[in-house]
């Protein structure tokens, strides 16, 4: 997302989808999205701009990047608009025997074998992300996500916008979990994309830690007590200094000081845009409820120790909406009036406090997670105890289906 001009906090929406490129007939994963740029420009590209959407590369060949180029004022237009994108998209794919499969990882892929990083223009910070850390693996090769991205203004809406999601972080998996089978097995997390992205560089801690992260009052503290150490470590592995840019961070929230925004980066993609955008609405209501102080005052937000949301956050990856959380300081943050709950139940009381339940836009998708549980349990529940090839890919094939028409998966 790139901005010409600074936004207050909540009057722009930046998003960003990652989609598998698999075999139309198989649906294994096939490396041809430098293949689909090109014959999208006419011309070896890294990024194709149709209006207002870009179409870009990532890391590896079966990847691709969707995304609004500047922030809209608005999500409830979005659904839509990347729905005709995602369709242009597969229009194209078609002629090389290639469709999108959507889900956060791809439920067989060998990612030792069968990555493939690009091999174009920047190919040396690619090159760089592997020799340091090791791309063939499922936290780098096979992990797809929706990025948020929330714009401020100031320090002042930095401070209030970067506690606000730092709360929210730990119970997104339990409404956006789409990645519980790999290798083709379950297991045992529904959000096992989160599952290896938590660790995938731990090799240099300080450029995730524990995913979540610390307090931080204003932005040059930030840049002080996060970028700094992150930079001097990474130094010895990269003296070029290729990887010595914000995006090395990889929390599960990072500042983009270079376009004023927080980008959210711990939400699976889902089976539609619909769904897509009805959590990026829902996670969105909910963290300004917070940055409003509804529920709780800014000091106290702050005061909350990354301990405890890391814990919560471990929960919601493993059991997703039925994950336990019995931290009564903490739901009392978020307005919630009991000592104990499941996830489930407190994105129940947060979407009916928001009012988002009565939203012509966002009620009938957030209905489907609510009471049929996160897209991981409805995979879960259409595989159920039969997780052979043939089974797999009936399932993958449904759910590509879902995406190409704009439908939720509902089993």
């Amino acid at each position: 997302m790139s901005t010409r001009s600074v936004l207050h906090a909540f009057t722009g929406y930046g998003i960003e989808f990652e989609y598998m490129i698999v075999d139309r007939q198989t649906l294994s994963v096939l490396p041809v999205a430098d293949e689909l740029l090109r014959r999208a420009a006419g011309a070896c590209v890294a990024e194709v701009q149709r209006g207002k959407f870009g179409w870009s590369n990532e890391l590896v060949l079966h990847l691709i990047e969707l995304k609004n180029a500047s922030p809209d004022p608005a999500l409830e237009p979005l659904p839509a608009a990347f729905q005709a994108e995602i369709q242009a998209i597969d229009r194209r794919l078609e002629s090389l025997g290639a469709r999108l499969m959507p889900t956060a990882m791809h439920p067989w892929m060998d990612p030792l074998a069968e990555t493939r990083l690009w091999p174009h223009d920047d190919a040396v910070i690619y090159q760089t992300y592997d020799r340091i850390f090791g791309c063939k693996a499922h936290g780098w090769a096979n992990l797809q996500s929706m990025q948020l991205n929330l714009p401020f203004a100031n320090d002042a809406e930095f401070a209030r916008l970067h506690a606000a999601i730092r709360l929210v972080l730990p119970i997104i998996p339990a409404l956006a979990a789409s990645s519980p089978i790999v290798e083709g097995r379950s297991t045992g997390f529904l959000d096992f994309r989160m599952e290896a992205y938590r660790t995938h560089q731990v090799k240099i801690p300080s450029t995730i830690e524990r995913v979540i992260p610390d307090t931080v009052t204003s932005r040059a503290e930030y840049r002080a007590t996060i970028l700094a150490p992150m930079y001097r470590d990474i130094a010895p592995f990269d003296p070029d200094g290729v990887l010595r840019h914000e995006w090395l961070n990889v929390r599960g929230a990072i500042p983009r000081f270079d376009r004023n925004a927080i980008e959210i980066r711990v939400i699976d993609v889902q089976e539609c845009p619909q769904a897509d955008l009805a959590i990026a609405a829902a996670v969105t209501a909910v963290v300004r409820a917070i940055y409003d102080a509804e529920w709780s005052p800014l000091s106290t937000q702050q005061a909350i120790g990354t301990d405890d949301l890391v814990s919560i956050l471990h929960a919601c990856i493993r059991d997703a909406e039925q994950a336990v959380i019995n931290d009564a300081g903490y739901l009392r943050l978020l307005g919630f009036p009991d000592r104990q709950c499941k996830a489930g139940e407190l994105w129940r009381h947060l979407i009916e406090a928001t009012s988002l339940d009565s939203s012509a836009h966002w009620r009938e998708p957030l209905r489907v997670m609510l009471e049929r549980g996160p897209l991981a349990r409805r995979i879960l529940r259409a595989v159920g105890p039969d997780c052979s090839k043939a089974r797999l890919q009936a399932v993958y094939r449904e759910l590509c289906d879902c995406l190409e028409a704009g439908r939720m998966f509902v089993s």
